[in-house]
């Protein structure tokens, strides 16, 4: 009797082992069909893998930096019948200040469209950003726009920017505002386009703006990736300090790549010194950068091998791609609320000024400002922006169709 008591216990002190071990074997040995929110513990592919370590969630609509972008013309801006004399593009930052948007923007008012380097003299344009001078707008709304006229104007001769100043952005520095800008020393086209960056303050955002009188970030020393030219500098108040980004172009063989750097300072007026790991994004043609939870956000389009990418990095300085997307704005100048607050955790962004480069003809090349909006922020939930996949007629396809060039190649060959 005490026997069979014994087996009866020892059966049911082994039961749950069983059930449990009935239960493993219940599951399926391929990928469950659910995706898992987390990373399961499992053997898993490369892919895989990125899915859950690269990411910020396994699918993009639950992804905080993945987001479709949608575009609105501006009212409120005359191009003079897009002639090609009248461009405005590499808007800044839009900051709110005195109940109103702003937005700081290079403005080029010519005789004639860009001409080419060769082409060019003291009043014809090489290239759309020639001649230019930094203008700026407000806005009630963000969508109607009134220009208020130049805020940086060319200094004369041999000042930094005597031949254009360009693609500004704004930073505030305890109650002080500063116009970053790029500053050419010749033509645009000639090799290396000289371009170091300067900067003007003001106590107002609507000036008067006073040139400072030296070059804030120059150029790297001979050799270096960034030795011929310092372009589109993005100021950001982060850990105390003011990170300014940039981007230069080098190599050439064949073409250039363009990649992004930093340089940090405690005061606007520098010095600035420059991360000893520059270039620090491997891509992106235009800085558009803003604070996201503890690091930094970052839109890289156009060139290099992470292309049409939004990326993030916890210390400001070691990017790694968060999200892969579409149809990113072109030089866009976010509204980032908390771009100079030294805000410890970012809340990210949802709409901005951009341009369009090449708005009508290469002939009458310009460009025109516009509106983007998206959804990157913490404090916005539009499923819409988080939708996947964008549907186009044949004939937004067709305009991407082969050049003459390779149909003559391609004729050869069937021959």
């Amino acid at each position: 009797m005490k026997k069979s008591i014994f087996k009866l216990l020892a059966i049911l002190l082994w039961l749950p082992t069983l059930l449990s071990g009935q239960e493993k074997n219940k599951q399926p040995e391929g990928f469950p069909f659910i995706l898992p929110k987390e990373k399961p513990n499992r053997p898993l592919s490369a892919a895989m893998q990125r899915n859950y370590d690269n990411y910020m969630a396994p699918r993009p609509e639950n992804n905080e930096l993945y987001t479709q972008f949608k575009y609105t013309e501006l009212k409120g801006f005359d191009y003079n019948g897009h002639d090609g004399t009248i461009s405005r593009r590499d808007p800044s930052k839009v900051i709110y200040e005195n109940g109103k948007y702003y937005v700081w923007y290079t403005y080029r008012n010519t005789p004639t469209p860009p001409q080419g380097a060769k082409n060019s003299n003291d009043t014809i344009p090489s290239a759309d950003w020639d001649l230019a001078e930094i203008w700026y707008a407000t806005s009630k709304d963000g969508f109607t726009w009134e220009e208020q006229g130049v805020a940086v104007p060319r200094p004369p001769k041999p000042n930094v920017g005597w031949r254009s100043v360009t693609t500004t952005d704004i930073l505030k520095w305890k109650g002080k505002f500063y116009l970053y800008y790029q500053g050419f020393m010749e033509a645009s086209g000639t090799r290396g386009d000289d371009c170091p960056v300067a900067v003007s303050y003001a106590d107002s955002p609507d000036g008067p703006w006073t040139p400072h009188t030296e070059v804030v970030i120059p150029n790297g020393k001979k050799g270096e990736w960034d030795q011929y030219s310092i372009h589109d500098p993005y100021p950001i108040v982060y850990k105390d300090k003011i990170y300014l980004y940039y981007k230069s172009d080098f190599d050439g063989d064949p073409n250039l790549v363009r990649m992004q750097g930093l340089a940090i300072a405690d005061n606007p007026l520098g010095p600035f010194k420059k991360s000893p790991l520059n270039p620090v994004i491997n891509s992106g043609h235009e800085t558009t950068l803003f604070p996201f939870k503890e690091g930094m956000a970052a839109l890289v389009i156009r060139d290099g091998t992470e292309h049409n990418t939004v990326q993030y990095a916890e210390d400001g300085v070691n990017f790694n791609i968060a999200s892969i997307v579409e149809f990113m704005p072109n030089a866009a100048g976010p509204y980032v609320a908390d771009a100079f607050t030294n805000t410890k955790y970012g809340r990210g962004i949802s709409w901005g000024i951009s341009h369009f480069t090449n708005a009508t003809t290469w002939d009458q090349n310009h460009a025109v400002l516009a509106r983007f909006d998206c959804d990157l922020s913490l404090d916005v939930d539009d499923p819409q922006m988080k939708r996947l996949g964008t549907y186009f007629k044949p004939e937004f396809y067709y305009q991407m169709g082969l050049s003459k060039k390779q149909r003559e190649r391609i004729e050869k060959q069937h021959k």
